[in-house]
């Protein structure tokens, strides 16, 4: 090989092991032919502008309280009903989506950001350092996710940031293995020895050839875990660790409805619902992207 040749090499091999052949367009065809992918990306971005435009489609304030009008069930007037302090649970529901959204997506996207780095440095790197940053993600794996998240936001204090951090904290160490799983099935590829020759810098070829083609396993796995951290917010807010007991939160919600169970249902059931909801719209974008994304149904 010459080393005319070998540019041209690093060239051709790249790119394909980066996109699916046609790029972005065929990643769409193949995304829109699974319905149930359809659907759940149809989903999420339903929550997505409900939460953006609370203000506007929340028919009361969240927080208005009306004694005289305390614990109705569902009707023309309020259409979840009222909780035991006379506010409307439907506005309360649309304005929870926002806490659900910006926790789940802010709380997984700090996590990647975190895994990526560490299973770059582990996968590319390797020795001493593959085994420190992997023994670290054992210490985190050691912890379930809420119990970890608990002692966080007892140090910290309670708070959406807080609920944010310790769901970061917790989440990162997935992220980082499957990353690492990735990169040492690419770094022994031809086109990264051919930039290695070349003189290409670590960083260079990090960044520029080896994350870009092993990005597909942790994508998917954001995407699905923006509902597994939506779920966990819930569980804290209705543990009693999450934002503020009066603050719209879906687990809050919740948690206030159960001590109405089989009386006043309606309080628990539609909060509930939107989790729901919310969470599989992300479950089945997430299948989505994984399918588009599988070498072996290019």
């Amino acid at each position: 090989m010459t080393a005319v040749d070998v540019p041209i090499d690093v060239a051709a091999a790249a790119p394909a092991a980066q996109a699916p052949p046609g790029g972005v367009g065929a990643f769409w065809r193949r995304f829109r032919k699974n319905r149930l992918a359809v659907l759940g990306l149809v989903m999420v971005a339903s929550v997505i502008f409900v939460a953006i435009f609370a203000s506007v489609l929340a028919p009361a304030n969240p927080l208005a309280q009306n004694l005289r009008d305390t614990l109705r069930g569902p009707s023309g007037a309020h259409w979840f009903g009222t909780d035991q302090n006379g506010r409307d649970q439907l506005s309360r529901v649309i304005f929870g989506s926002r806490i659900a959204i910006k926790v789940g997506m802010a709380s997984i996207f700090l996590a990647l950001v975190i895994g990526i780095f560490m299973g770059s440095v582990a996968g590319y790197l390797g020795r001493a350092w593959d085994s420190v940053i992997m023994r670290i993600a054992d210490v985190f794996f050691a912890f379930p996710l809420l119990i970890g998240a608990i002692i966080i936001i007892l140090v910290v204090g309670r708070g959406i940031g807080s609920v944010i951090l310790a769901l970061a904290v917790f989440s990162w160490a997935t992220s980082a293995r499957l990353l690492r799983s990735s990169i040492l099935s690419v770094r022994e590829t031809e086109y990264i020895e051919a930039a290695r020759s070349l003189g290409a810098t670590r960083w260079r070829i990090i960044t520029r050839h080896v994350l870009p083609n092993s990005l597909a396993p942790v994508i998917v796995y954001g995407a699905v875990s923006v509902g597994v951290a939506i779920v966990a917010e819930v569980s804290l807010a209705y543990l009693g660790a999450g934002p503020n007991s009066n603050t719209p939160d879906w687990g809050n919600m919740i948690a206030a409805g159960q001590s109405f169970l089989g009386y006043k249902d309606f309080m628990w059931f539609f909060p509930s619902m939107a989790v729901v909801y919310t969470v599989l719209g992300f479950v089945f974008m997430g299948d989505g992207i994984r399918d588009a994304l599988d070498p072996k149904l290019r």
